[in-house]
């Protein structure tokens, strides 16, 4: 049973390799699908776009509530806007935004592209003479890749001002000293690598949806597999290329 599943791990990472590979074969090769990469991002965008919002305000809001106890046993309670918005920013905002996205954008490609195998629409495409790689997977990929990121900024600013409301439930800060206690400590070292790691995140979540879907089998049963499939693995994937980040930011740090 453990070789079956070593067997099939290492096969479908082998086929998964491929079709990245095939992605960026075909995804810098004209003709470029401009108006269906904004049809995607607009999709992706607006579908996420409320719950993003929502969960970052939520972040913010009780991570500052549950810090405010420490930081006030320690006589810290001034550095708590600084630790909470570096906290958010670095690392929890951008990983919960990867996982909300990996459960809603990855399934949803996932059973969209699974729906038109099962049902030969892909097959008709390439009949008619039009690329359904290009025109299916490589939008839906690049619009993950740039509407991940955006999401991620929305959700930082957001999960900022939920905090800002977590400060005053306990004192009175006013707005300016707040934002310039965030901004002495906030500096694009902890942005930029934020914002980086979200394209990876972006691109992982594209590809393994993309991947699942139109490689579907099975029928109607292999869609709602396809679905699930690629929201585990997006999932574990999105906390590989995070540790990997923090190393490598650590690396960086040190040197």
């Amino acid at each position: 049973m453990n070789k079956s599943l070593f067997k099939t791990f290492l096969h479908e990472t082998g086929e998964i390799s491929y079709f990245t590979a095939r992605f960026f074969r075909e995804g810098f090769r004209p003709r470029y699908e401009f108006a269906e990469l904004f049809n995607q991002c607009f999709a992706i965008g607006n579908k996420t776009l409320g719950l993003v919002g929502i969960t970052g305000f939520i972040m913010g809001l009780v991570i500052t509530i549950q810090s405010h106890p420490s930081m006030q046993a320690f006589g810290a309670e001034s550095w708590l806007p600084a630790v909470v918005s570096v906290s958010l920013v670095r690392e929890i905002v951008p990983v919960i935004t990867a996982l909300i996205c990996a459960g809603k954008i990855g399934s949803s490609i996932g059973a969209e592209l699974g729906s038109m195998k099962v049902t030969e629409q892909i097959d008709a495409m390439e009949v008619s003479g039009t690329n359904p790689f290009k025109y299916l997977v490589v939008t839906r990929v690049f619009a993950s890749m740039l509407m991940i990121p955006l999401l991620v900024i929305i959700a930082d600013a957001v999960g900022l001002w939920g905090a800002y409301i977590g400060v005053n439930m306990k004192t009175e800060v006013s707005f300016d000293l707040y934002t310039n206690q965030i901004f002495q400590k906030l500096t694009f070292g902890d942005v930029i690598p934020s914002i980086i790691k979200s394209f990876f995140f972006g691109f992982a979540i594209g590809i393994i949806g993309c991947y699942k879907g139109y490689y579907t089998r099975n029928g109607t049963q292999g869609v709602g597999r396809a679905a699930n499939s690629a929201v585990v693995a997006a999932t574990f994937v999105v906390f590989i290329i995070d540790l990997i980040a923090a190393q490598i930011a650590d690396i960086i740090d040190i040197t």
